[in-house]
């Protein structure tokens, strides 16, 4: 076209400007930014920013149940031994308990759980009431320390006179934990092993009880008392402890021999099971709204526990991750009164998944049990158990978030298309394999996380819409100018102007756009198909705002020109004579000759006049883009940050 160099760069560069949204970058990064700070305030802490997009489609949440559905104020709440169940005292002080102490077997069981016990109270808290004190040691163990040193006196001196020499650290495989003690009695050299675990695990250990302080043969009568009272106690949501002790013999095992725990040189059947102990631990308050909230929102729940599975169906219907009304596969078995085998499994809307049933099944099965089960609770698992339920769900094309704390979720966290991590109980593995943190460790935060990523990918897709509409207007008025030949409707620092000045601003204040009334109401969103920027929204930008505002513009343009005597056909075909430097005499629609320097300064008026149109036009688009479902009434029309 016979152009100037310079000039014609000039004029890539406006289409390269028309095209390319300047301000989005910045306008996505501070969205981000702003979101994870508020996230900040409410205990979730995001480690990359693209995590809290990812948080709002999620589908599926694994949630552990300790610390995260509970309060993490394990309680001793009731004891049995001698075939009987007592009470304990689960007030602030514990001061008052109840249950019978001159019995020989509580000696055995009190000793045991003193000894067999990691938790450690914190130095120098002498003077602070028990409860109060701050123990080094996981939940279980805490409450057991405690209630030791409220019922027995100094526990740290009784671990002083009974010596450990050995010890098996509890791990998620063995399902109990062991240690030997040289014994305080003076007249007894014997070494005692003592043992606490999953009751089942410590049972099938035992071939004596202990009652009224007497071994006695673990017969048929003994072993169904015990079940009995292990499924009441568990069916309370309460987690059970068993117990059991051995007193190895002096000629087999002297005062200088040498135990090697990875040998396992002494015996870890045989043993005398003492009896039970069980612990609740308060469902937060906040859990039952939260999961309703999920349920509302198409998010499954999934409770990952390694508890009994009495236990963790009954903590699951306590938050409402098994409905009141909803029946397991046994439930109904047990109403009909049928073998388990007759039921017909599609019929249970809820499944108590065992972990030794899980490590039998194949991917189809589980797949199966993933697909027809609404509510869902995984018990007595294993971290690796915890990472093939999160395959199994992504196998589903869910977008699944993992809640752990321990160095073994790990994997489950890093497979997991988002990993949140407990701030308070968390390793320092775990969080590093974490895409999240929880401050406060609770389940409620994770759905106040899901409500911000829905909020953000929301705002982010306003934000783009509201970019990209200009984009036609500003790119039209190139293509005419070559197409139809006329004065150049709008520059190349105009439209600087609009992408770099007057619309940052705005994309910026949708950052703070609040959440729309059915943001919790929807379905997950498809990863793969509801993407951020859709055809969709395309054709809605470009083709029906974009193509509005160019009409508006180029009206606005027409109108400033007519007024000075341009009328829109005289436009048409006139660029070449319009730019000819040395033309003085170019007569517009009424014969009036207008100068270069005249022609120009009109030029830069249609600029302004151009550039004031899609100002203003965006301002309308900005309130447009304000709700994609709700009444501009209803979410308001100005928003004061």
């Amino acid at each position: 076209m016979h152009y100037h160099v310079l000039d014609s760069i000039i004029f890539l560069i406006g289409i390269i400007v028309a095209n390319v949204p300047e301000g989005l970058l910045a306008t996505v990064t501070v969205t981000l930014s702003l979101t994870a700070k508020r996230m900040a305030k409410k205990n979730c802490l995001v480690k990359n920013l693209e995590a809290v997009e990812t948080l709002g489609s999620t589908s599926v949440i694994c949630s552990d149940k300790t610390g995260t559905l509970t309060q993490n104020r394990m309680t001793v709440a009731h004891l049995w031994f001698d075939n009987e169940v007592f009470s304990a005292d689960t007030s602030e002080d514990q001061s008052s308990q109840s249950f019978d102490q001159t019995s020989g077997t509580w000696a055995a069981l009190s000793k045991i759980v003193s000894l067999c016990n990691r938790a450690e109270f914190r130095p120098g808290q002498e003077n602070v009431p028990i409860m109060k004190r701050i123990v080094v040691g996981d939940a279980s163990e805490t409450a057991l320390l405690k209630f030791s040193e409220v019922v027995l006196g100094d526990v740290m001196d009784i671990r002083k006179k009974n010596r450990k020499v050995a010890e098996i650290p509890f791990n998620s495989t063995n399902k109990f934990q062991l240690s030997i003690h040289e014994t305080e009695d003076p007249n007894d050299k014997r070494f005692l092993l003592v043992m606490k675990g999953a009751p089942e695990r410590i049972l099938e250990r035992c071939t004596t009880m202990l009652v009224n302080g007497k071994e006695e043969p673990l017969d048929e009568e003994k072993a169904e008392a015990f079940q009995t009272a292990y499924l009441a106690l568990g069916g309370m949501g309460e987690r059970v402890l068993g117990f059991c002790h051995l007193h190895l013999p002096e000629e087999e095992f002297p005062e200088n021999y040498t135990f090697n725990t990875d040998s396992m040189n002494f015996p870890t059947n045989g043993l005398c099971f003492v009896g039970l102990m069980s612990m609740i631990d308060p469902p937060r308050s906040t859990v039952p709204d939260a999961v309703i909230k999920c349920r509302s929102a198409g998010i499954k729940v999934i409770m990952v526990t390694g508890d009994h599975p009495i236990t963790a169906k009954a903590i699951a219907k306590s938050v409402g991750i098994i409905s009141a009304t909803s029946e397991t596969v046994e439930d109904i078995a047990k109403r009909l009164n049928i073998p388990v085998e007759q039921v017909n499994k599609r019929e249970a809307k809820a499944a108590v998944i065992n972990g030794m049933e899980l490590k039998d099944m194949s991917s189809e099965q589980l797949d199966d049990i993933l697909i027809h089960h609404s509510e869902i609770v995984f018990a007595r698992t294993s971290p690796q158990q915890k990472l093939i339920i999160v395959e199994g769900c992504q196998r589903q094309q869910a977008v699944v978030a993992v809640t752990g704390d321990g160095v073994n979720d790990s994997p489950a966290l890093k497979k997991a298309d988002i990993g949140i991590a407990m701030g308070i109980a968390g390793s320092d593995a775990a969080k590093n394999a974490a895409d999240m943190v929880l401050l406060d460790d609770n389940f409620a935060s994770i759905v106040t996380g899901v409500e911000e990523g829905r909020l953000i990918f929301d705002n982010l897709k306003k934000t783009i819409a509201y970019t990209l509409t200009k984009n036609i207007a500003e790119l039209c008025p190139f293509l005419i100018y070559i197409i139809a030949s006329i004065p150049l409707p709008i520059g190349t620092i105009t439209i600087l102007f609009i992408d770099l000045g007057t619309d940052i601003i705005p994309s910026v204040a949708l950052a703070y756009e609040k959440a729309e009334s059915d943001i919790m109401k929807r379905k997950p969103r498809h990863k793969k198909r509801d993407r951020l920027v859709n055809q969709e929204l395309a054709v809605y930008s470009y083709l029906q705002i974009g193509i509005l505002q160019t009409v508006g513009a180029f009206l606005t343009y027409f109108t400033v020109y007519a007024e000075q005597g341009w009328l829109p056909q005289s436009l048409l075909h006139i660029r070449i004579p319009w730019e000819e430097e040395y033309l003085s005499d170019l007569t517009d629609s009424y014969g009036q000759e207008w100068t270069f320097e005249q022609r120009r300064t009109l030029q830069y008026t249609g600029y302004t006049a151009f550039f004031v149109s899609i100002t203003i036009q965006q301002v309308a688009d900005l309130i447009i883009r304000k709700t994609r479902r709700n009444s501009i009434f209803q979410q308001g029309v100005f928003r004061w940050v």
